[in-house]
């Protein structure tokens, strides 16, 4: 799934692309990929294009939207005057289209066209009234982005989870909108946490300064076009080069940290792979276990209280 970085950089490309253009024909290739009827954009014209999270939102001068969500696979491609690709990097960048990825057509009345494909048929692009969008349910779901909330919020919101590993919680796009596995494994690294630790072990000065971390490793991706992983690029086709130029745990298992000179390591945490560095985000996870572990209302006989405590460390 592409992160907010990819999504915004999009979003940029392909509003120079179609803003001002109206809608002539509408082809629709798979049900799922647009669950809504075609009728409700066909003769409208795009006036606006906005992102909510990782979700993008075409808004047309007919109070209609297209909430669209690329998901594991999607693309935006546009032909006409000047190509625009954007989104899962396939032979459809350059191949002719319609091909049997293309789920939706939506051709303009200049001739240009923009296709949405979508391989995996996991995302979709549906057309809803535009005042209904921000209580659209997938919209209405998410989070602020960590531009639009305070220190204090952040905190607040990271203390409704305090048993969780805070890596798990800043991935739920309920607590914070936008973070993905890239850009939350770069923000814990700037606030010195270890991505295991508990939530509600979380200062509030820590808090915030995770909050800015992930303010600053996000703007700086959007700034360079998004980061170069295999699935997403540019909106004009290139690859962004985010990872190069400022990842500084990310994929760089093996490297020394340009910090403190530890060696980056990767390991999993709620089911990811996980970058950090060992040095500038150490953790005594034995001694967090002890002073949150609650002492046993009684004992067997039969164990000794050390036998109880070395069991649960």
């Amino acid at each position: 799934m592409p992160e907010l970085p990819e999504v915004e950089t999009i979003r940029r490309g392909l509003l120079k692309c179609i803003r001002g253009l109206k809608i002539s024909e509408v082809k629709v290739f798979c049900g799922k990929s647009f669950p809504g009827p075609v009728e409700t954009i066909l003769g409208a014209t795009v006036k606006d294009l906005r992102r909510f999270g990782k979700a993008l939102v075409i808004d047309l001068n007919n109070e209609v939207s297209l909430i669209c969500h690329l998901r594991m696979t999607g693309q935006m491609i546009y032909r006409g005057m000047k190509d625009f690709a954007g989104g899962h990097p396939s032979e459809s960048f350059v191949e002719k289209l319609p091909n049997k990825q293309t789920r939706v057509e939506i051709e303009f009345e200049d001739g240009s066209k923009l296709f949405f494909n979508d391989q995996r048929k996991f995302g979709f692009m549906k057309p809803v009234p535009t005042e209904e969008v921000s209580k659209d349910k997938f919209i209405a779901s998410l989070a602020p982005e960590p531009w639009q909330m305070t220190g204090q919020e952040f905190y607040e919101r990271l203390q409704r989870h305090k048993g969780a590993p805070i890596k798990a919680v800043i991935l739920d796009q309920k607590v914070i909108c936008g973070l993905g596995n890239i850009y939350a494994d770069e923000a814990l690294f700037f606030a010195k946490i270890h991505p295991e630790r508990k939530a509600g072990t979380i200062s509030k000065k820590e808090a915030e300064l995770l909050l800015e971390g992930a303010r600053e490793v996000m703007e700086r991706s959007i700034e360079s076009g998004g980061s170069t992983m295999a699935t997403y690029v540019k909106a004009d086709g290139t690859r962004g080069d985010y990872l190069e130029l400022f990842a500084k745990v990310f994929r760089r298992e093996g490297k020394e940290c340009e910090r403190c000179g530890a060696e980056i390591v990767k390991i999993r945490v709620a089911g990811r792979g996980t970058h950090i560095c060992p040095g500038c985000q150490s953790w005594d996870f034995l001694s967090e276990r002890k002073s949150q572990r609650k002492k046993p209302s009684k004992v067997s006989k039969s164990r000794t209280c050390r036998d109880f405590e070395t069991e649960n460390i």
